[in-house]
């Protein structure tokens, strides 16, 4: 029996990094917006302490916890005053040099997202860190069973993520398997997230484009400019949220999906 909760404080992240907590977390700085809003669903808020400057869901977050920097620039000295029992991070959005200096210090558990299995497998495994299991076993449950309604095909799409230089997601991206949930065909074919030139998005002769909100906020003289581009294609303002978070939002992307 000792081994066995022994055992149970040791922790594997997406990265195959070894977490040592010797008890649930009661201080935790979260470095991801989707996540922090995970935590906040999966009933922590009381237990976070530290959330970046775009963590705006839920809104009043930001009023009642310290900003510890953003997802890429990190006050130290901040983190230091917060005491943190556990920090939660994502490969693709954190700063490495920044978490591995972190980590000297601290417990840091860190995800990798690439698609929806990801996501609830980060799910699963931030409710059992901190003492949730049960909750976040019933949101995975949830959100399976709202992602499960086929979504029918609506066409080829390139979905751009910033405009200079014009940046698409290609394949190995969560944003790609979303898109496929969302009933497109991505017809960028390289991998992450490319830079696309204006003949190329011609060349591409995609039925849609999608100007995501987010992390470039695309507006309506972006979608004017590419209508002149390709005039026959539908050209739409999209939330990134329902395209790129991976926790606790994914309830609300299908429904999001149907109406697109």
């Amino acid at each position: 029996m000792g081994e066995k909760l022994f055992a149970a404080m040791y922790f594997t992240d997406h990265l195959s990094r070894s977490v040592f907590l010797p008890k649930p977390p009661q201080r935790i700085i979260s470095l991801v917006p989707s996540q922090t809003e995970l935590l906040v669903d999966l009933g922590l808020e009381e237990q976070i302490v530290g959330v970046t400057k775009f963590c705006v869901h839920p809104g009043h977050l930001m009023k009642s916890k310290t900003i510890v920097g953003g997802t890429k620039n990190y006050r130290f000295d901040v983190i230091e005053r917060l005491k943190p029992d556990l920090i939660i991070g994502n490969k693709e959005e954190n700063d490495r040099e920044g978490i591995e200096k972190l980590a000297l210090s601290y417990p840091v558990w860190m995800s990798d997202i690439f698609d929806l299995n990801d996501s609830m497998r980060m799910i699963s495994d931030l409710g059992k860190i901190t003492g949730t299991e049960t909750e976040a076993e019933g949101m995975v449950a949830q959100i399976q069973n709202s992602l499960s309604e086929k979504v029918p095909c609506k066409g080829t799409c390139v979905y751009l993520i910033w405009e200079k230089p014009k940046m698409a997601a290609g394949k190995q991206t969560f944003i790609d398997s979303m898109l496929s949930l969302a009933g497109f065909e991505n017809v960028v074919k390289e991998a992450r997230y490319p830079a696309i030139s204006e003949q190329e998005l011609i060349q591409l002769s995609p039925e849609y484009v999608l100007l995501s909100s987010e992390p470039f906020p695309f507006g309506e003289k972006h979608r004017e400019a590419i209508q002149m581009l390709l005039p026959k294609c539908k050209i739409l303002l999209v939330d990134g949220e329902m395209f790129s978070w991976y926790g606790s939002r994914l309830l609300h992307s299908m429904e999001y999906f149907k109406r697109l």
